[in-house]
């Protein structure tokens, strides 16, 4: 619900951004669409980038189950962690 606020958010700033530089003010224009631009392009490379969700869990020693358990899009996840490289994975059960 959060993520939808934020993308509402961003929209609104970028649409009010776009208008203010119809009726001639740029500056405060430009600053409205950078900025929701950025909360934009944040929100959706969080979602769909920087957390994959895999099948299989990790091989190799330094995987580690975590107690970390979350539901994403009906899913129960678990989190693996990588005690040599600090990496995490993120695994559909």
């Amino acid at each position: 619900m959060l993520r939808n606020i934020l993308l509402a958010l961003g929209g609104t700033l970028i649409a009010g951004g776009l208008v203010a530089i119809l009726g001639g003010t740029f500056a405060p224009a430009i600053v409205a669409i950078v900025w929701g631009g950025i909360l934009v392009f944040g929100i959706l490379y969080e979602r769909y980038v920087y957390k994959t969700i895999v099948a299989k869990p990790p091989q190799g020693k330094y995987w580690v189950r975590t107690t970390e358990r979350f539901v994403d899009d009906g899913k129960t996840v678990t989190v693996y962690y990588n005690t040599l490289s600090g990496e995490r994975a993120y695994v559909a059960e």
